[in-house]
């Protein structure tokens, strides 16, 4: 158990108790200078509040029409997944694919994976393939391009005011409020989750004894509260080898 809330600088090797940082505070390694980790702002309330917002934005996008064209009496107009249709009907089978993971699928698994995590952790305990979810939304992130496509739209939208008469819909609104609803989801961290759900654990596991109050109960594990300053955690006795650089 003297193992546990260990960090490793991947610098030097040298091996810290990990504190817990508050705020945007950062942790830095006194032998050799280099950053171990950083803090991260855990205002849960508002991350999630915002991660639900956009996946109720990202769910009328794509229920309603993007824009509307009319021309020489002629109206028409489709949603982003009718638009997905036309371009598998043009023979663009990979234009088309391409387009439905950048702009549906990689989002869409982003913000339900958030709230799968972010709803319990606020409930207080940690769910089930708590590690899986945050490493899959670690690796669809790079992919999602609501912004790219968002900038496109208004580009056609340009070049066709010259053509025909575009009328913008709802959907037009739902994915400019969703492009900034996402630049605000995506500078939330995922990794501080793996922080809180450590804590969690390790406050289950403290033994509750009779006539105490466990959430009061000391911890002989817990480290020592970061320097607001930003300044290093405390370093281990000499007795305890560094551990193997991690890749």
């Amino acid at each position: 158990m003297e193992h546990d809330n260990l960090i490793a600088c991947h610098e030097c090797d040298t091996l810290f108790r990990k504190p817990r940082l508050v705020g945007r505070t950062a942790a830095r390694c006194p032998r050799c200078g280099a950053t171990l980790y950083r803090g991260v702002s855990r205002k849960l309330d508002a991350i999630s509040a915002m991660t639900l917002a956009a996946l109720i934005t990202f769910l009328i996008a794509q229920g309603f029409p993007i824009v509307e064209l009319e021309t020489n009496g002629i109206t028409s107009q489709t949603t982003l997944f009718g638009a997905l249709v036309a371009l598998w009907g043009e023979n663009m089978e990979i234009v088309a694919v391409m387009v439905f993971c950048s702009t549906i699928l990689f989002p869409l698994t982003e913000l339900v994976a958030l709230l799968y995590v972010l709803v319990p952790l606020r409930a207080g305990f940690v769910p089930i393939y708590f590690n899986r979810v945050l490493r899959a939304i670690q690796f669809v992130r790079p992919w999602g391009m609501i912004e790219v496509f968002m900038l496109g739209v208004l580009i056609t939208i340009v070049k066709m005011v010259s053509l025909a008469r575009v009328i913008p819909e709802a959907a037009l609104f739902a994915f400019g409020a969703l492009t900034l609803m996402f630049a605000v989801v995506v500078t939330f961290d995922p990794r501080v989750l793996w922080d809180l759900a450590d804590e969690l654990s390790e406050r289950n596991r403290q033994p509750r004894t009779p006539g105490s109050n466990a959430g009061n109960a000391a911890d002989p594990l817990a480290a020592p509260p970061a320097d607001t300053s930003g300044g290093a955690p405390s370093a281990l006795p000499p007795g305890l080898p560094p551990t193997p650089r991690e890749g």
